[in-house]
């Protein structure tokens, strides 16, 4: 157990570390980034010559939205990062082999280690959005000051990601992933069981499971069922694809059953006065039919092979010990305790405490809680968190020049390219806004959230713990792009058509 609490304290220092840089600082600039009221623009007609006035009125709008924009196209590099790292380990490999203990060919091998490192972690996913805070914070220091940068980071709030990170852990733990599992396979038998069965069930079921247990959860048990009873046998490139797609758009809209699992719901609930109710009747029931849609259209297209793959004989009959009841009990009280207290980091982390101290204590029904996944995903939010409260100045003004439908479509576009909680977030922010227009923007987030890697939360952690099955590269943005426009289409034809 010491290795999985050293590894969450270092995510905690990583979420923390910028109150420990502000301690030794008198304060800092209390307007960065400019706010919103100061540009004093709103006679101002026009997005364009809006835009323009904002970068006048503050020229480091523009370093960090191409800082941003860098960030963004960095994800879709990704792929090839890992290629080249791939290639430099082979290079090290061979060089390895050969009989030489010269200097010269030791200085050959170190040299091609440290560049398969380097080009490993340019192609981390995960670690991209942390990677492009370095030009940030140079620039924000290099223009605004350090004591501004200090304060900027300071008062980022990180409770987001620290609550990724725990419940990802809690939902990815042995009993858990039992439990899940014996609800979904009575899904599945209805099917009989099959490997087609299961998919349905998965990315049916399991989606809408995360209006209960919060959306992080549900990618986390999703994608961890997807990899043992699916995509372990080998389905075919263009199905793998779209079956990410899939769980990636069914699991952002299939979060808005309530006002508390969809991290986009929960940014604007409270300041709109959003209860279930509410969620069920102008979301929750077209998040259904959307699923439902999806799934039909995906398994009539697919059906051949799906129909035709089959789980070992050996396996099914393979007998594995149950967990006891009290101690799947015991788990699942303590995701309902950290979706409870979600708002509150220090709860969560004192929480996720006593769960790492329960787990010890039932070792023998336990399976050991892997921090790798969360901590990086948590470190992806962390970045991208920071990132978007730089955005706001160009977000608000796009936001507020659209009507409803244009609202809807807009955000939809926009949430692929930036975490859909930061796009209901900045809505929230802008007075005035219709109840029209707040349907529209929160349908539009919550469509377009599995379009890309960054458009949601939960995702990193899906692709995180699906990547392997996507060859030595790992997932391709743009082929997940492409894998995630079907589904997010019949979602906004649902949503249009229902409104």
């Amino acid at each position: 157990m010491t290795r999985p609490i050293c590894l969450f304290i270092l995510a905690i220092a990583i979420c923390a570390s910028p109150n420990l840089l502000a301690a030794g600082s008198a304060g800092g600039s209390m307007d960065f980034p400019t706010p919103l009221a100061s540009y004093a623009d709103t006679q101002t007609e026009g997005l364009v010559p809006k835009l323009l006035g904002r970068v006048q009125k503050d020229p480091f709008n523009a370093i960090a939205t191409l800082i941003f924009v860098a960030a963004i196209v960095h994800t879709f590099l990704a792929a090839k990062f890992r290629a080249i790292a791939h290639h430099y380990e082979h290079e090290a490999e061979v060089l390895q082999r050969e009989e030489n203990d010269g200097d010269g060919h030791q200085r050959k091998i170190d040299s091609a280690k440290f560049k398969e490192v380097v080009f490993h972690f340019l192609g981390e996913v995960e670690a991209i959005f942390g990677i492009w805070l370095i030009p940030l914070t140079v620039a924000i220091i290099a223009t605004k000051g350090i004591d501004t940068a200090k304060a900027y980071i300071n008062g980022v709030n990180f409770t987001e990601p620290i609550f990724v990170v725990v419940i990802m852990a809690i939902a990815s733990s042995k009993p858990v992933l039992q439990f899940a599992e014996g609800a979904l396979k009575k899904v599945a038998a209805i099917g009989g069981g099959t490997p087609a069965a299961w998919w349905l069930a998965i990315l049916t079921a399991g989606p809408l499971l995360g209006s209960f247990i919060t959306e992080p959860a549900a990618m986390t048990i999703c994608a961890l069922l997807l990899a043992a009873k699916f995509y372990r046998l080998n389905p075919s490139h263009t199905l793998r694809y779209a079956t990410l797609g899939l769980l990636f758009v069914n699991i952002s809209v299939g979060g808005t059953l309530t006002h508390f699992a969809a991290p986009p719901v929960v940014m604007v609930a409270g300041r709109w006065d959003w209860d279930t109710v509410f969620m069920l009747t102008h979301f929750g029931w077209k998040a259904t039919v959307a699923i439902v849609v999806s799934n039909a259209v995906a398994f009539a297209v697919f059906r051949k092979e799906l129909l035709t793959m089959r789980i070992p004989a050996s396996e099914e009959t393979t007998p594995r010990k149950p967990v006891p009841a009290s101690i799947i009990g015991v788990h699942l009280c303590f995701i309902g305790f950290v979706v409870y207290a979600s708002h509150y980091a220090a709860m969560v982390v004192l929480a996720f405490m006593f769960f790492l101290a329960f787990v010890a204590a039932t070792e023998r029904n336990q399976s050991p809680i892997s921090l790798r996944s969360p901590v990086l995903v948590g470190f992806f939010l962390a970045g991208l968190v920071i990132h978007g409260g730089c955005q706001q100045w160009w977000i608000e003004p796009v936001l507020t020049s659209l009507n409803p439908l244009q609202l809807l479509l807009g955000s939809t576009i926009l949430t692929a390219f930036n975490d859909n909680a930061a796009i209901t977030y900045l809505a929230s922010l802008v007075p005035g806004f219709t109840d029209a227009a707040k349907l529209a923007v929160v349908s539009g987030a919550v469509i377009g959230g599995g379009l890309t890697v960054i458009a949601n939360a939960p995702n990193p952690a899906g692709q995180s713990i699906l990547q392997s099955h996507f060859g030595p590269n790992g997932v391709d943005a743009l082929k997940l792009f492409l894998g995630a426009a079907v589904p997010t289409l019949i979602c906004l034809a649902v949503f249009l058509l229902t409104s």
